[in-house]
């Protein structure tokens, strides 16, 4: 479960710096925030709020056992 954990905290991660080096620089368009239709003007949010969730899964992940 841990394991699980960590690789969700992962790609989430991923995808909320992703979502946010878009937002903030124009980079690179990649990720799930820039192609769901309902983040329309709250990319720059959703991405933020997508890196807390990537942080609360890693700390739950920590304190899961192995």
């Amino acid at each position: 479960m841990k394991k699980l954990l960590e690789f969700l905290g992962a790609v989430l991660l991923f995808q909320g710096t992703g979502g946010l080096t878009y937002e903030l620089f124009g980079w690179i368009k990649w990720g799930f925030i820039q192609r769901l239709s309902f983040f329309d003007g709250y990319e720059l949010y959703a991405s933020i709020a997508t890196i807390v969730l990537a942080i609360a899964v890693f700390v739950a992940a920590d304190s899961a056992k192995s």
